[in-house]
């Protein structure tokens, strides 16, 4: 388990790879990391959203 700074750090490194328009694979983390989800979280949150066309208000 990671210290409270390191999962700041690791949400914070997610958000910015989100922003970035990173492939999800990018996480450095391990799957059984708690890191690992912090990263996803901030991924999550500033990930590009994928264009849902003119289907999108139906």
């Amino acid at each position: 388990m990671g210290t409270r700074e390191d999962i700041v750090r690791a949400l914070l490194a997610g958000a910015e790879a989100g922003r970035n328009g990173d492939e999800p694979r990018a996480c450095p983390y391990p799957a059984t990391s708690l890191l690992r989800t912090a990263w996803i979280k901030g991924y999550a949150r500033e990930r590009p959203i994928a264009d849902q066309g003119e289907d999108a208000d139906t």
